[in-house]
């Protein structure tokens, strides 16, 4: 069996970090799991499989630090560009990861949430989130939000073609328009922005990710290949967290 039950740590994460200072939402761009597989002679399936398992590890981390919010990358809209094979291993998983964790996310309290053009994913898929969503709805732990089938760009432009129909039909003066009603056009409404973005595999670029959510965002970028990213890396990305000095935009006068 691919998935194992949630296990207790010896060292428990709450342990090793300021629990008064911890990031409320933390976003991640899960990057390199081909490279794992290409290094160890394996096909990028078996890294994408491994990747499925880093994200559990880290959602179980999650969930015991009292994260309010994990959105990760899992799809975005260039992904499709990918081999039809390797794009069918990936909807593959994710139904899979859905069907087979479900009743333990949902005894954990984690609420699971999508964004994106759900839409244009396979049926089984839509089924499984749609369940998935349901199911968890009510709870009251981290919430899983899952970008599939993502753009930053795309969700940027739905944004300003919802606010234009709303001038356009009377519905919404242009001076009354700002960063607020903007934001309430975006996937992640009603969720606090990120307070830290964590990519792995060393790559120094946002790929069409949460482009207008991560304008004050801290960054940390990893060596690790995503499958190689477990509860220490995490820790260590939330302590470099908690050293940086957030200002956002102004200066601390003491």
């Amino acid at each position: 069996m691919w998935f194992k039950p949630w296990k207790q740590n010896k060292v428990e994460p709450k342990d090793q970090v300021a629990m008064d200072r911890l990031p409320r939402h933390i976003a991640i761009i899960m990057d390199g799991n081909g490279r794992w597989a290409q290094k160890r002679g394996l096909p990028r399936s078996m890294g994408h499989r491994a990747g499925v398992e880093a994200l559990r590890k880290i959602v179980k981390a999650c969930s015991k630090l009292e994260i309010q919010v994990l959105t990760v990358y899992a799809f975005s809209t260039e992904n499709w560009k990918r081999p039809k094979d390797e794009v069918g291993v990936l909807m593959t998983l994710l139904t899979e990861y859905l069907r087979k964790e479900l009743l333990e996310l949902h005894q954990n309290k984690v609420v699971i949430r999508t964004m994106g053009k759900i839409s244009d994913l396979p049926l089984e898929a839509q089924h499984e989130l749609a369940h998935s969503m349901e199911s968890t709805r009510d709870n009251t732990g981290l919430i899983l939000n899952l970008a599939l089938n993502y753009g930053g760009r795309s969700e940027i432009i739905e944004a300003v073609r919802s606010l234009s129909q709303e001038v356009l039909s009377g519905k919404q003066r242009i001076e009354e328009i700002d960063e607020q009603r903007f934001s309430e056009r975006l996937y992640t409404r009603g969720l606090p922005d990120p307070d830290l973005l964590i990519r792995t595999s060393g790559e120094m670029r946002l790929s069409n990710f949460l482009l207008w959510q991560l304008a004050y965002t801290e960054i940390v970028v990893v060596e690790e290949l995503w499958p190689d990213f477990g509860q220490a890396a995490l820790l260590e990305a939330i302590k470099a967290y908690q050293k940086r000095d957030r200002r956002f935009g102004g200066i601390h006068t003491n």
